[in-house]
């Protein structure tokens, strides 16, 4: 039995249907490509709280805009 499924758009899906996100105690170092506006060791959980985004790509551009 599939886990989840693929989308047309290639991004993995749970089987609900929704697109994963990352895990909260993922590391900003270990992303594929880290958000230089936060610390290396900053947790996803963490940059999620301070902008109030969910996903990596909200993420990255609420960043942008801080300070």
């Amino acid at each position: 039995m599939h886990k989840g499924r693929i989308g047309l758009d290639c991004r993995h899906r749970d089987v609900d249907g929704r697109i994963e996100e990352k895990r909260s105690d993922a590391l900003n170092k270990n992303l594929s490509n880290p958000i230089p506006q936060f610390s290396r060791n900053a947790t996803v959980g963490f940059m999620r709280k301070e902008t109030g985004k969910v996903g990596l790509n909200a993420i990255r551009q609420a960043a942008k805009r801080r300070r």
